[in-house]
């Protein structure tokens, strides 16, 4: 089971040459889901040969230029290429309005259903595979973060429990992977936590950006194979970050320690960096977090299932 995230966008306030402004999505299974939907997002899709009629979610953090002034543009996009599956889009309630003037006002052909759903805290969609969770931020603007979060998964089959429980090789096996009981070669009804270990805990993405640090943050990513978090500013700057609701990159690594995070990717940078500065936010983050990355746009990172 393929679990991917991809880097569209690292770049905060003003799109740079090479960093466009923030945009991630997840490919998981063959679904697709795109954090925000900033300027530029369209090019790192077909830079990465990422099929926007695969994008089923839209999830929106907040109503900053860099975070949404890539959707109308994704909208019309999407009629061009026969889109005929609805698509589902997250975020505060003026997003509504937002996609609403865009299409009146550009006069978009949409051949396909928009679906619009106003977030709160929880969980705001669910299968029977995972769960997609919203919390608040501190910004300037109401704010969200995501969190992409599977299911618990069945444990692992043990071959010799089935054999010993006298259940031959065959579809009765699939069954009991299955959840399901079954009867033996004796008559005999054996169950699934007969042949099965213990459940194994599903992935986990989280998604922070434009927020103001605050220690419950770690709870929110707790557990998180992957974080993608904003470190706009380097530590030298933490009184402009605070003033701005915005977090240093030391910060955002504090929030993956805190939190016990697999890994830390770093986005959202302020303007002002060059590429070759941005390792000085690397460098502050790492002597808090060492499994922390500079993300640059286009990157991918694998997600592998747990043992």
């Amino acid at each position: 089971m393929n679990f991917e995230v991809f880097s569209l966008g690292t770049s905060g306030m003003m799109p740079l040459p090479g960093r466009n402004l923030t945009s991630a999505l997840v490919r998981r299974e063959g679904e697709m889901f795109l954090f925000d939907c900033g300027e530029g997002t369209q090019v790192s899709l077909k830079m990465l040969n990422l099929s926007w009629k695969k994008i089923g979610r839209i999830f929106i953090s907040h109503m900053h230029a860099d975070h949404v002034t890539g959707l109308p543009g994704l909208l019309m996009l999407s009629s061009q290429v026969d889109r005929d599956e609805p698509l589902y889009i997250y975020g505060p309630t003026r997003l509504g309005e937002y996609i609403d003037s865009s299409r009146r006002i550009l006069d978009m052909y949409i051949n396909y259903d928009i679906h619009f759903i106003p977030v709160e805290e929880g969980a705001i969609y669910e299968n029977d595979e995972f769960t997609v969770n919203c919390f608040m931020l501190r910004h300037t603007k109401i704010c969200y973060g995501y969190s992409l979060v599977e299911k618990q998964r069945a444990g692992a089959f043990s071959v010799e429990a089935a054999l010993a429980h006298r259940v031959p090789r065959g579809p009765l096996w699939s069954k009991l992977q299955h959840g399901l009981s079954v009867v033996n070669e004796d008559g005999l009804t054996v169950t699934p936590d007969m042949v099965l270990g213990p459940k194994r805990d599903g992935r986990k993405f989280t998604y922070i950006t434009d927020t103001m640090y605050f220690p419950e943050l770690s709870d929110y990513a707790h557990d998180s194979d992957i974080l993608f978090c904003e470190g706009m500013f380097d530590s030298s700057l933490e009184d402009d970050a605070r003033q701005k609701k915005h977090m240093t990159a030391a910060q955002a690594a504090m929030v993956a320690r805190d939190g016990n995070v697999g890994r830390l990717c770093l986005q959202h940078y302020s303007p002002r960096y060059s590429d070759r500065e941005l390792k000085t936010l690397a460098a502050e983050a790492r002597a808090i977090f060492p499994e922390t990355v500079l993300t640059r746009d286009r990157m991918s990172f694998g997600i592998p299932l747990k043992d």
